[in-house]
């Protein structure tokens, strides 16, 4: 099975658009009835100009050129209103189709398990609501009415063209075959190459933010020359699929010059048969000429264009298969839990077949209590912190709130009454009162202000140019990675969950304000069931007991001091991490 995240097949993706238009009833007929009716006036001209030759021949009055000419003007002009309305109705209805699309896409995504998204890469999420979301966009804005349009006049104009004679319309039925070939030929190879390059993007996209993220780790270890290679292999991989598509289509196009040359040999000579015969006139086969003409800029433009439809169907296709990923399942009636405390039992965790990450962990919360989880790097805390969350699911044992297991409340549930806070905060792009009560929506201004206050926040938000109401994130006022951490723990306090788990979410120990997060969590998290996976020591100090994790097991179990005493692992870790100094708030030992 793929780790990549699914991909709709065709028919997925028509009924996925399909489904959508049909929500705009009134706005997909109004486009469909300007758009007919715009390529309908492009077959004007050919036929008046086909009567005109007729009345030259026959020595018809000037009045007659003149007013085919007037009736040629009017139908460019009543043709050209036409087609800007229709683009702008196609336009209308293809971005408001992408952007619900794009809106279930974002909530699905949100709603994908981290463990999901880890195994596809953050690449390929990136990649689909990033760069695909910008080529469908581009199909319909700028190719879709094109598209739209040129295919409109090429039915009409050929129904137009049996309308004249049909046997000039059986003639430029010559090119037909031709057509039929090249197309058959082109779209099973180069349908799959669209598909490969897009997701060769996504490969690209993986390799290029891998390396931001983890910037300093890059060049701490001096990977820049290993992270660049593996960039410029990736973006080869790419251009060598381009290249292989762009061959395709340039054999693809010469076949569909063959087709024009065919089919406009064909009506002439055809046309000359009948004209000798007495059996059709010189009119009519020039306008059975100038329509079979007319389809050759359509046409062109078809298969010009293919590339780019093929291109935003790959995209699309990636698209719907994110946004048809199944909701996360609602319990109807969750039970109750009998309290806030936490239990997991015999936890048993591994990562795609890799070696085992937690042993039979077991480990029950009291209500209210704070639990340390302490150990060196790569001993499972921050899994354990996942799965304790419901982010993660078990390979096998069960985590229980209130003696109720997660999967039986719902993710929703739990959401609800377990809230994370990792180290890597985010700062969203709004104002600071805006960023705060993402987590309770209803809350007031007054909430707000209570919540920062109550993590130490409100003297520095104050002091910001416009308060609370100060744009902070991506390109406004930037927040220093300890004011992120309040931040977040603003919104815990917000959120008001049974269960807090702390994934080493006051981490910034380099910085001076380090003593102040640590305050902040104890304030945002007190009365409240936590898990914290502890970054300094202090922190666990403070706990009302902590949790040794080494290799994935739990190796020792007591509060602070009774663990110093004992001389075990925690007692390496803590003159290891303090230099044997005596955390302030506890009691020395002895």
């Amino acid at each position: 099975m793929s780790d990549r995240l699914p991909v709709a097949d065709a028919r997925a993706t028509w009924a996925e658009l399909g489904a959508e238009v049909r929500r705009m009833p009134g706005t997909a007929t109004a486009t469909a009835l300007v758009a007919v009716a715009a390529a309908a006036c492009g077959l004007v001209a050919p036929w008046v100009l086909g009567g005109m030759v007729d009345d030259i021949i026959a020595g018809a009055p000037i009045d007659r050129v003149w007013w085919a000419v007037g009736v040629v003007a009017v139908a460019a002009l009543v043709g050209g209103a036409l087609t800007a309305a229709g683009s702008v109705l196609v336009a209308r209805l293809g971005e408001t189709v992408l952007a619900r699309v794009r809106e279930r896409v974002l909530d699905r995504a949100l709603h994908v398990p981290s463990s999901t998204v880890e195994r596809a890469g953050t690449g390929d999420l990136l990649a689909r609501v990033g760069s695909d979301v910008s080529v469908v966009t581009n199909a319909i804005t700028t190719t879709g009415p094109d598209m739209i349009a040129a295919m409109l006049t090429v039915t009409l104009t050929t129904g137009g063209l049996f309308a004249l004679d049909w046997r000039l319309g059986l003639a430029g039925l010559v090119a037909a075959p031709v057509y039929v070939y090249a197309l058959r030929w082109y779209l099973p190879r180069s349908a799959p190459f669209y598909a490969r390059e897009r997701a060769a993007n996504a490969a690209r996209t993986q390799a290029m933010v891998g390396p931001l993220r983890g910037l300093d780790t890059v060049h701490a270890y001096r990977w820049e020359k290993e992270h660049l290679d593996r960039i410029s292999a990736c973006s080869q991989q790419t251009v060598d699929l381009t290249l292989t598509v762009f061959r395709l289509f340039t054999r693809f196009a010469s076949w569909i010059n063959r087709a024009e040359f065919a089919g406009l040999s064909a009506v002439l000579v055809v046309g000359w048969f009948l004209v000798r015969a007495d059996l059709a006139t010189v009119g009519a086969v020039t306008a059975a000429a100038l329509y079979f003409h007319r389809l050759f800029n359509p046409l062109g433009l078809i298969v010009l264009e293919f590339d780019m439809v093929q291109q935003a169907g790959a995209s699309l296709a990636r698209l719907v298969g994110v946004s048809s990923l199944p909701p996360p399942p609602v319990v109807a009636a969750p039970p109750t839990p009998a309290d806030t405390g936490i239990e997991v039992r015999d936890l048993r965790h591994r990562y795609d077949g890799g070696p085992p990450v937690l042993r039979g962990v077991s480990l029950r919360i009291a209500p209210g209590e704070r639990v340390a989880l302490v150990g060196a790097s790569g001993a499972g805390k921050t899994t354990l912190a996942g799965l304790a969350t419901g982010l993660l699911t078990p390979a096998s044992g069960s985590v229980l709130l209130g003696g109720v297991a997660l999967e039986s409340l719902g993710a929703a549930e739990v959401r609800g009454r377990i809230g994370l806070i990792s180290q890597e905060v985010h700062v969203f792009s709004g104002t600071l009162l805006d960023d705060v009560t993402l987590a309770r929506p209803s809350a007031t201004e007054d909430e707000a202000t209570a919540a920062l206050d109550l993590v130490g926040a409100l003297e520095w938000a104050r002091a910001l140019p416009d308060g609370l109401r100060t744009q902070v994130g991506e390109g406004a006022h930037q927040l220093t990675a300890a004011q992120a951490q309040q931040l977040a723990l603003a919104r815990l306090v917000l959120m008001d969950p049974d269960v807090a788990v702390l994934d080493e979410a006051t981490a910034e120990a380099g910085s001076a304000g380090a003593r102040d997060l640590d305050r902040a969590a104890d304030a945002a998290t007190a009365g409240r069931t936590t898990l914290i996976v502890a970054h300094r020591l202090s922190q666990a100090a403070r706990a009302d007991r902590v949790v040794v994790l080494d290799h994935g097991e739990v190796v020792e179990v007591g509060r602070h001091e009774e663990l110093i005493a004992s001389g075990g692992r925690y007692a390496e870790l803590w003159r290891s991490w303090s230099g044997g100094r005596q955390p302030r708030g506890t009691r020395p030992m002895g």
